[in-house]
């Protein structure tokens, strides 16, 4: 009986000798047939291929699938990481710029609004301090009144 290295040796041979000999007919004939012969021969030598794989090693292509998978799954992770990244950075500068205004124009419009409250009311006592200075006698009338007050007196 024939080992199966040897029967996958002789196989692999025998697809080896069609595709030489889908070259040939290339080269001699008809383009067309000998690519069509060729196309074939390949199609077939990948089937036996795939088949030689699960046979020999059941978990080849659950290991290749695997394999790509977690390597898709890492480039993918580092595409959100980096656009996450910038997304939240754009944001993170759009929002301290807009706090930024807010709270600029809020002390703008605080400190005016308490400014003006207390230039009035420093412009409120300035007028009482006014009032009250205009009802004071002014000194001719206080040197009026003394005389006045004097003469009563002596004329007493």
């Amino acid at each position: 009986m024939l080992s199966p290295a040897r029967v996958d040796a002789v196989i692999d041979l025998a697809y080896g000798a069609l595709i030489i000999l889908s070259i040939g007919l290339i080269a001699t004939l008809d383009t067309r047939v000998g690519l069509a012969f060729g196309v074939g021969v390949f199609v077939s030598y990948v089937l036996h291929v795939v088949w030689k794989m699960a046979r020999f090693d059941p978990d080849w292509m659950t290991k290749a699938v695997e394999e790509t998978v977690e390597k898709q799954v890492e480039d993918v992770q580092t595409q959100v990481e980096q656009t996450v990244g910038e997304t939240v950075e754009e944001q993170v500068e759009d929002v301290q710029t807009q706090v930024a205004q807010t709270v600029g124009e809020t002390i703008e419009e605080t400190v005016g609004e308490t400014v003006e409250e207390q230039v009035e009311d420093v412009q409120t006592q300035v007028e009482a301090v006014n009032e009250r200075v205009d009802r004071r006698p002014r000194e001719d009338e206080v040197e009026e009144i003394i005389e006045e007050s004097v003469e009563d007196e002596s004329e007493t």
